[in-house]
Protein backbone atom coordinates (compact mmCIF):
# COMPACT_ATOMS: atom_id res chain seq x y z
CA UNK A 1 0.00 0.00 0.00
CA UNK A 2 1.36 3.46 -0.93
CA UNK A 3 2.55 5.68 1.92
CA UNK A 4 1.62 9.34 2.04
CA UNK A 5 4.49 11.81 2.24
CA UNK A 6 4.41 13.90 5.43
CA UNK A 7 5.80 17.37 6.14
CA UNK A 8 5.99 19.05 9.57
CA UNK A 9 6.60 22.82 9.76
CA UNK A 10 7.55 23.98 13.27
CA UNK A 11 6.92 27.66 14.03
CA UNK A 12 7.18 29.88 17.09
CA UNK A 13 3.87 31.78 16.86
CA UNK A 14 0.63 31.76 14.90
CA UNK A 15 1.19 33.84 11.71
CA UNK A 16 4.82 32.66 11.30
CA UNK A 17 3.58 29.75 9.19
CA UNK A 18 1.87 32.14 6.76
CA UNK A 19 4.88 34.41 6.23
CA UNK A 20 7.48 31.62 5.97
CA UNK A 21 6.96 28.75 3.57
CA UNK A 22 3.19 29.02 3.23
CA UNK A 23 3.07 28.74 -0.56
CA UNK A 24 5.37 25.71 -0.39
CA UNK A 25 3.02 24.03 2.06
CA UNK A 26 -0.01 24.85 -0.08
CA UNK A 27 1.74 23.37 -3.12
CA UNK A 28 2.51 20.13 -1.29
CA UNK A 29 -1.04 19.90 0.05
CA UNK A 30 -2.28 20.21 -3.54
CA UNK A 31 0.07 17.35 -4.48
CA UNK A 32 -1.35 15.09 -1.76
CA UNK A 33 1.29 15.57 0.95
CA UNK A 34 0.04 15.47 4.55
CA UNK A 35 1.23 18.76 6.10
CA UNK A 36 1.18 19.55 9.81
CA UNK A 37 1.94 23.03 11.15
CA UNK A 38 3.12 23.17 14.76
CA UNK A 39 2.80 26.42 16.74
CA UNK A 40 5.03 26.37 19.82
CA UNK A 41 3.22 29.25 21.55
CA UNK A 42 -0.16 30.92 21.39
CA UNK A 43 1.22 34.34 20.48
CA UNK A 44 -0.40 35.80 23.59
CA UNK A 45 2.16 38.59 23.92
CA UNK A 46 2.08 39.65 20.30
CA UNK A 47 1.56 43.30 19.47
CA UNK A 48 -1.39 44.44 17.40
CA UNK A 49 0.16 45.32 14.05
CA UNK A 50 -3.01 46.05 12.06
CA UNK A 51 -4.04 49.71 12.53
CA UNK A 52 -7.70 48.70 12.29
CA UNK A 53 -7.40 46.94 15.64
CA UNK A 54 -5.20 49.43 17.50
CA UNK A 55 -8.07 51.02 19.41
CA UNK A 56 -10.20 47.90 19.78
CA UNK A 57 -10.27 47.07 23.52
CA UNK A 58 -11.59 43.59 22.75
CA UNK A 59 -8.55 42.79 20.62
CA UNK A 60 -6.20 43.68 23.47
CA UNK A 61 -8.32 41.88 26.05
CA UNK A 62 -8.89 38.69 24.05
CA UNK A 63 -5.58 38.40 22.19
CA UNK A 64 -5.06 34.72 22.98
CA UNK A 65 -8.50 33.69 21.74
CA UNK A 66 -8.29 35.93 18.68
CA UNK A 67 -5.00 34.37 17.67
CA UNK A 68 -6.42 30.87 18.05
CA UNK A 69 -9.26 31.77 15.70
CA UNK A 70 -6.88 33.44 13.25
CA UNK A 71 -4.66 30.37 13.21
CA UNK A 72 -7.62 28.10 12.53
CA UNK A 73 -8.65 30.30 9.61
CA UNK A 74 -5.12 30.30 8.15
CA UNK A 75 -4.83 26.51 8.48
CA UNK A 76 -8.10 26.12 6.60
CA UNK A 77 -6.87 28.39 3.80
CA UNK A 78 -3.61 26.45 3.47
CA UNK A 79 -5.28 23.05 3.78
CA UNK A 80 -2.92 21.95 6.54
CA UNK A 81 -3.40 20.25 9.85
CA UNK A 82 -2.42 22.23 12.93
CA UNK A 83 -1.21 21.48 16.45
CA UNK A 84 -0.43 23.75 19.41
CA UNK A 85 2.48 22.77 21.67
CA UNK A 86 0.91 24.82 24.45
CA UNK A 87 3.77 27.07 25.59
CA UNK A 88 3.34 30.74 26.50
CA UNK A 89 4.69 33.46 24.21
CA UNK A 90 7.86 35.07 25.60
CA UNK A 91 7.27 38.45 23.97
CA UNK A 92 10.01 40.44 22.23
CA UNK A 93 12.02 42.32 24.87
CA UNK A 94 12.77 45.94 24.09
CA UNK A 95 15.23 48.38 25.64
CA UNK A 96 18.86 48.72 26.59
CA UNK A 97 19.56 46.78 28.67
CA UNK A 98 16.91 44.26 27.68
CA UNK A 99 14.41 43.44 30.43
CA UNK A 100 14.20 39.87 31.71
CA UNK A 101 11.82 37.48 30.00
CA UNK A 102 8.55 36.69 31.80
CA UNK A 103 8.57 33.76 34.21
CA UNK A 104 7.29 30.54 32.71
CA UNK A 105 7.54 31.63 29.09
CA UNK A 106 8.60 29.34 26.26
CA UNK A 107 12.12 30.70 25.85
CA UNK A 108 12.96 30.03 29.52
CA UNK A 109 11.92 26.38 29.51
CA UNK A 110 14.64 23.76 29.96
CA UNK A 111 15.35 22.19 26.57
CA UNK A 112 14.06 18.73 27.45
CA UNK A 113 10.82 20.16 28.86
CA UNK A 114 10.26 22.31 25.78
CA UNK A 115 11.20 19.56 23.32
CA UNK A 116 9.20 16.75 24.94
CA UNK A 117 5.80 17.56 23.37
CA UNK A 118 7.44 18.05 19.97
CA UNK A 119 9.24 14.70 20.21
CA UNK A 120 5.90 13.12 21.07
CA UNK A 121 4.29 14.82 18.07
CA UNK A 122 7.09 13.77 15.70
CA UNK A 123 6.68 10.16 16.83
CA UNK A 124 2.92 10.35 16.35
CA UNK A 125 2.80 12.22 13.02
CA UNK A 126 5.97 10.54 11.63
CA UNK A 127 7.12 13.30 9.25
CA UNK A 128 9.58 12.51 6.50
CA UNK A 129 10.66 16.17 6.35
CA UNK A 130 10.71 18.96 8.95
CA UNK A 131 11.16 22.71 8.50
CA UNK A 132 12.00 25.34 11.11
CA UNK A 133 14.38 28.31 11.67
CA UNK A 134 18.17 28.52 11.90
CA UNK A 135 20.10 28.92 15.16
CA UNK A 136 19.48 32.70 15.07
CA UNK A 137 15.75 32.12 14.81
CA UNK A 138 15.63 33.76 11.38
CA UNK A 139 15.74 36.91 13.51
CA UNK A 140 16.70 36.92 17.19
CA UNK A 141 13.30 36.62 18.82
CA UNK A 142 13.75 34.38 21.89
CA UNK A 143 10.83 32.16 20.87
CA UNK A 144 12.25 31.68 17.37
CA UNK A 145 15.60 30.65 18.82
CA UNK A 146 13.94 28.17 21.19
CA UNK A 147 11.83 26.90 18.28
CA UNK A 148 15.07 26.12 16.44
CA UNK A 149 16.53 24.37 19.47
CA UNK A 150 13.59 22.06 20.09
CA UNK A 151 13.20 21.28 16.38
CA UNK A 152 16.82 20.12 16.13
CA UNK A 153 16.45 18.23 19.40
CA UNK A 154 13.32 16.46 18.15
CA UNK A 155 14.88 15.63 14.78
CA UNK A 156 17.89 14.07 16.49
CA UNK A 157 16.16 12.43 19.46
CA UNK A 158 12.85 11.11 18.18
CA UNK A 159 14.41 7.93 16.73
CA UNK A 160 16.30 7.04 19.92
CA UNK A 161 14.22 4.75 22.18
CA UNK A 162 16.41 5.68 25.16
CA UNK A 163 15.56 9.36 24.88
CA UNK A 164 12.18 10.75 25.90
CA UNK A 165 10.82 7.39 27.10
CA UNK A 166 7.05 7.26 27.17
CA UNK A 167 6.72 9.76 24.32
CA UNK A 168 5.69 7.18 21.70
CA UNK A 169 7.30 4.77 19.29
CA UNK A 170 10.60 6.03 17.83
CA UNK A 171 10.58 7.70 14.43
CA UNK A 172 13.39 9.22 12.37
CA UNK A 173 12.60 12.14 10.04
CA UNK A 174 14.84 12.08 6.98
CA UNK A 175 15.48 15.77 6.32
CA UNK A 176 15.47 19.04 8.29
CA UNK A 177 15.38 22.45 6.60
CA UNK A 178 15.76 26.04 7.77
CA UNK A 179 13.46 28.60 6.20
CA UNK A 180 15.25 31.29 4.18
CA UNK A 181 12.34 33.67 3.50
CA UNK A 182 13.97 37.02 4.23
CA UNK A 183 17.39 36.98 2.61
CA UNK A 184 19.25 40.12 1.63
CA UNK A 185 19.49 38.90 -1.98
CA UNK A 186 15.72 38.47 -2.24
CA UNK A 187 14.97 41.86 -0.72
CA UNK A 188 17.51 43.54 -3.02
CA UNK A 189 15.91 41.93 -6.09
CA UNK A 190 12.42 43.01 -4.99
CA UNK A 191 13.64 46.54 -4.28
CA UNK A 192 15.30 46.89 -7.69
CA UNK A 193 12.27 45.44 -9.50
CA UNK A 194 9.88 47.84 -7.75
CA UNK A 195 12.04 50.84 -8.68
CA UNK A 196 12.38 49.65 -12.28
CA UNK A 197 8.60 49.25 -12.52
CA UNK A 198 8.12 52.85 -11.35
CA UNK A 199 6.72 51.76 -7.98
CA UNK A 200 7.70 52.97 -4.54
CA UNK A 201 9.75 50.27 -2.84
CA UNK A 202 8.94 49.50 0.80
CA UNK A 203 12.42 48.02 1.24
CA UNK A 204 14.64 51.12 1.02
CA UNK A 205 14.61 51.56 4.81
CA UNK A 206 15.29 47.84 5.37
CA UNK A 207 18.33 47.90 3.11
CA UNK A 208 19.64 51.15 4.61
CA UNK A 209 19.29 49.73 8.12
CA UNK A 210 20.94 46.46 7.12
CA UNK A 211 23.82 48.34 5.51
CA UNK A 212 24.22 50.46 8.62
CA UNK A 213 24.07 47.46 10.96
CA UNK A 214 25.70 45.02 8.52
CA UNK A 215 22.32 43.27 8.31
CA UNK A 216 21.71 39.52 8.16
CA UNK A 217 24.57 37.42 6.86
CA UNK A 218 23.93 35.46 3.70
CA UNK A 219 23.66 31.71 4.10
CA UNK A 220 23.56 28.99 1.51
CA UNK A 221 20.22 28.38 -0.16
CA UNK A 222 20.23 24.72 -1.05
CA UNK A 223 16.61 24.29 -2.09
CA UNK A 224 14.30 26.50 -4.13
CA UNK A 225 10.71 25.29 -4.36
CA UNK A 226 8.71 26.75 -7.25
CA UNK A 227 5.36 27.67 -5.73
CA UNK A 228 4.21 30.90 -7.41
CA UNK A 229 0.83 29.36 -8.26
CA UNK A 230 0.12 29.40 -4.53
CA UNK A 231 1.20 32.96 -3.72
CA UNK A 232 -2.45 34.02 -3.66
CA UNK A 233 -3.18 31.24 -1.14
CA UNK A 234 -0.22 32.39 0.95
CA UNK A 235 -1.56 35.95 0.99
CA UNK A 236 -5.05 34.82 2.03
CA UNK A 237 -3.54 32.80 4.85
CA UNK A 238 -1.47 35.77 5.97
CA UNK A 239 -4.51 38.06 5.95
CA UNK A 240 -6.29 35.53 8.19
CA UNK A 241 -4.02 36.76 10.99
CA UNK A 242 -5.95 40.01 11.06
CA UNK A 243 -4.54 41.45 14.29
CA UNK A 244 -0.96 40.80 13.16
CA UNK A 245 -0.98 41.81 9.51
CA UNK A 246 -1.79 45.17 7.97
CA UNK A 247 -3.62 44.40 4.70
CA UNK A 248 -2.03 47.54 3.26
CA UNK A 249 1.39 46.68 4.66
CA UNK A 250 4.72 45.68 3.20
CA UNK A 251 3.81 42.05 2.53
CA UNK A 252 1.20 43.10 -0.01
CA UNK A 253 2.83 46.05 -1.76
CA UNK A 254 4.70 44.01 -4.37
CA UNK A 255 2.33 43.13 -7.23
CA UNK A 256 1.84 39.38 -7.20
CA UNK A 257 2.54 39.05 -10.92
CA UNK A 258 5.84 40.85 -10.43
CA UNK A 259 6.73 38.45 -7.63
CA UNK A 260 5.98 35.51 -9.89
CA UNK A 261 8.25 36.90 -12.58
CA UNK A 262 11.27 37.76 -10.46
CA UNK A 263 11.21 35.25 -7.59
CA UNK A 264 8.76 32.35 -8.09
CA UNK A 265 10.27 30.21 -5.34
CA UNK A 266 10.37 29.86 -1.58
CA UNK A 267 13.83 29.05 -0.38
CA UNK A 268 15.34 26.75 2.23
CA UNK A 269 18.66 25.64 3.66
CA UNK A 270 19.15 21.89 4.10
CA UNK A 271 20.43 21.47 7.67
CA UNK A 272 20.26 17.70 8.23
CA UNK A 273 19.74 14.86 5.76
CA UNK A 274 19.82 11.07 5.98
CA UNK A 275 19.21 10.59 2.25
CA UNK A 276 21.24 11.17 -0.88
CA UNK A 277 20.13 14.26 -2.78
CA UNK A 278 22.42 16.32 -5.05
CA UNK A 279 22.42 20.06 -4.36
CA UNK A 280 20.90 22.40 -5.32
CA UNK A 281 17.40 20.93 -4.99
CA UNK A 282 13.94 22.01 -6.13
CA UNK A 283 11.97 19.70 -3.83
CA UNK A 284 11.97 19.27 -0.04
CA UNK A 285 11.33 15.58 -0.67
CA UNK A 286 14.28 15.11 -3.02
CA UNK A 287 15.90 11.82 -2.06
CA UNK A 288 12.93 10.97 0.17
CA UNK A 289 10.54 9.97 -2.59
CA UNK A 290 12.91 7.16 -3.56
CA UNK A 291 12.84 5.86 0.02
CA UNK A 292 9.08 6.02 0.50
CA UNK A 293 6.60 4.02 -1.55
CA UNK A 294 4.18 6.69 -2.76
Amino acid sequence: MAEQLRLMAVHAHPDDESSKGAATMARYVAEGVDVLVVSCTGGERGDILNPRYEHDPGAHRDMAELRRREMAAAAEVLGVRHQWLGFVDSGLPQGDPLPPLPDGCFALQPLEIAAHPLVRLVRRFRPHVMTTYDENGGYPHPDHIMCHRISVEAFEAAADPDRYPGAGEPWQPLKLYYDRAFTRARIEVFHAAMIEAGLESPFAEWLARWNEEEGPGEREITTRVVCDEWFETRDRALRSHATQVDPEGVFFLIPRELQRQIWPTEDFELARSLVESPLPEDDLFAGVRERVEV
